[in-house]
Parts: C-alpha cells; sequence; structure tokens
C-alpha cells in the first residue's frame, strides 16, 4: 500500500480572533485523518495511506518558517499546506502566488515590522503555488464550499511564509506545496463574511484530498493560475 506523508500548518491566536480557524482546522484534520469512499474506484484514497502532521506556528517573520521546515525535516512530507486567516473573506481563498516582500502595517508576535523588505535578497520576485487549484475548485462547487482564487496573499507573515516553502519546494521535483486561507468562523452559511467550523474543516480535508490525486496521477487539467 502507497505511504502518502501530510503536513498542514496553522498559526496560533490571533488578536481579537476568539476561535482561529488556521489553527482549529489544521489540528482536526490531523485527529480525524482522510476516510476512504467505500466502493468508489475514483477515490484518490484508495489504496493508500495518509499520515496527516498538523504544526502550530507564531505569527512571526523570523520563527514562522523555521518551525515549518523542522516539521518538514521530521516528516519528510510529500504535500505541505500552510493555512493562515483573512478576517474579511466570505469563503475559502485559494492563494495562488507568493511575493518575495514584507511590507508590514501592524508589528508581529516579535515586535518585527519590516518595511518593503525583500524575503530573499537573491530569490525570484514570485513562486506559483504546486496545488492543483481546478480540480479543488470542481470539488468545492460540488460540495456547496464558497471558495476563489487569491493572487494577493498579502505582505505579512502568512505570504512571508508562502513565499519560504515555495522556495523550498522549488528544488524537490515530488513534493506538493501551497497556501489556503480560511475566512472568520460563523455559525450561519448565510452570514456575508466567514464560514461554519464543519465547512472549513471540510474544505481543508478535500485541499489534502486533491492534491493527494493530483500527486497520484499528474494532469495539466488539475492546474488553474489565471
Amino acid at each position: 500500500m502507497e505511504h502518502i506523508s501530510v503536513v498542514i500548518s496553522g498559526f496560533g491566536p490571533y488578536d481579537g480572533i476568539e476561535v482561529n480557524p488556521a489553527y482549529e482546522v489544521p489540528e482536526t484534520i490531523a485527529a480525524r485523518g482522510l476516510h476512504a469512499g467505500s466502493g468508489d474506484y475514483d477515490d484518490p484514497l484508495r489504496d493508500v495511506e495518509v499520515s496527516i502532521r498538523a504544526v502550530r506556528l507564531p505569527i512571526s517573520f523570523s520563527n514562522a518558517w523555521p518551525s515549518l521546515l523542522k516539521a518538514i525535516e521530521a516528516s519528510s512530507p510529500d504535500i505541505v499546506i500552510a493555512t493562515g486567516l483573512k478576517r474579511a473573506a466570505r469563503g475559502i481563498l485559494l492563494e495562488r502566488c507568493a511575493t518575495n516582500l514584507m511590507d508590514a502595517s501592524r508589528p508581529d508576535a516579535d515586535n518585527a515590522l519590516p518595511s518593503r523588505e525583500p524575503i530573499d535578497e537573491q530569490g525570484p520576485a514570485a513562486y506559483w503555488t504546486r496545488l492543483p487549484l481546478r480540480s479543488i475548485l470542481a470539488d468545492f462547487t460540488k460540495q456547496d464550499i464558497p471558495a476563489t482564487l487569491s493572487s494577493d496573499a498579502g505582505t505579512f507573515v502568512c505570504n512571508s511564509l508562502f513565499y519560504s516553502l515555495l522556495h523550498w519546494a522549488a528544488s524537490r521535483q515530488r513534493v506538493l506545496a501551497g497556501f489556503v486561507n480560511f475566512p472568520m468562523v460563523t455559525q450561519s452559511q448565510r452570514a456575508q463574511r466567514g464560514l461554519p467550523m464543519s465547512q472549513q474543516v471540510a474544505a481543508g480535508q478535500n485541499v489534502i484530498r486533491e492534491a493527494i490525486r493530483y500527486y497520484r496521477q499528474p494532469s495539466s487539467s488539475d492546474i488553474l493560475l489565471a
């Protein structure tokens, strides 16, 4: 049986946020795992053993990526999905690219406040995600999960982590990596902003499931960047 290792990261507490999906969703998915459908020959989990490790990261320019890298080196994952929180989002944001820029309007957990600084002075201007966005969006549509593509992961710690992750993955042909932003947690599916926790967990599980599908059978039709 094939084994696939997944690392999914989230951040610690955000100021003013009582329930943080960027922490709760990865922890819940790691605890519950994924389950193959019975009798579905198209299920990407068929004949696969999946291990999922959740990692909690500090909201820190200098420490978020080293903390994730430590978990990566301990797990040797095939798929790495970093997650964050976008307070103003209506639904799930699938991030397409990370830019080589740190420009904070507020200090991070270490009181760092970089202003228009490159993440890597020798690095490219941007990296594209390595997740199969087209198939993820198609799966979200089937599950009635509100989602959209995003070309702007900001210039705070989320983008910095995303960039460092893709820089690391660029030299590893068989590793998939990307970033997903969750909205605020609400109790109603009809709220103007945010989604219920159950729907956000389902979205996170679907991202992993479709990443596994693509990892096992890569197809250009699964990729959607523009």
